[in-house]
Parts: structure tokens; C-alpha cells; sequence
């Protein structure tokens, strides 16, 4: 029987309030688009480092929730360039 494999991939999350880059456990080969449209209220992840919007350090955490209606952009972290 064949497994269905997961990917750690790290992402940048926009809210309202903060900037959270934590990794997310995916389907190998899926896309974040298909995941973010099959996830339910919240959405976990791993490794952990909240900012302020203006960049300042919050906190880290091995392990957060996110609830998904607070989030305004997503997008995987090695897409982010400077401006």
C-alpha cells in the first residue's frame, strides 16, 4: 500500500497584526493554494517566528495555530524577496 508522503513548507503569513513564518505539513506535489482551500478553521504550524508588521520580533513557538479567516496573505517563504 502506498503512503501518502508529507513536505514541511515554509510559509509567510500576513494578518492584520502580525507577519508569521512557520513551516506547514503538505501533500508532496501539492499546491499551497489547494491546501489553504481544504483547510478548515485553523491551519498548524511548526517552527515558529512571530513579528510585528513593522518587523520587530514577538516571539517563537514549536507549534501554533492560525485561524484562517485572520489571514490576509500567505505565500511560501523562499517566494519573499526585498523590495
Amino acid at each position: 500500500m502506498e503512503e501518502n508522503l508529507q513536505d514541511r513548507t515554509k510559509v509567510r503569513i500576513y494578518t492584520e497584526q502580525y507577519i508569521i513564518v512557520g513551516d506547514i505539513a503538505m501533500f508532496a506535489d501539492s499546491r499551497l493554494t489547494d491546501f489553504m482551500v481544504g483547510a478548515n478553521n485553523f491551519i498548524a504550524l511548526t517552527d515558529v517566528a512571530v513579528n510585528t508588521l513593522d518587523g520587530k520580533p514577538l516571539f517563537t513557538s514549536a507549534f501554533l495555530n492560525v485561524q484562517t479567516e485572520k489571514i490576509i496573505i500567505i505565500l511560501p517563504e523562499n517566494m519573499v524577496a526585498p523590495a
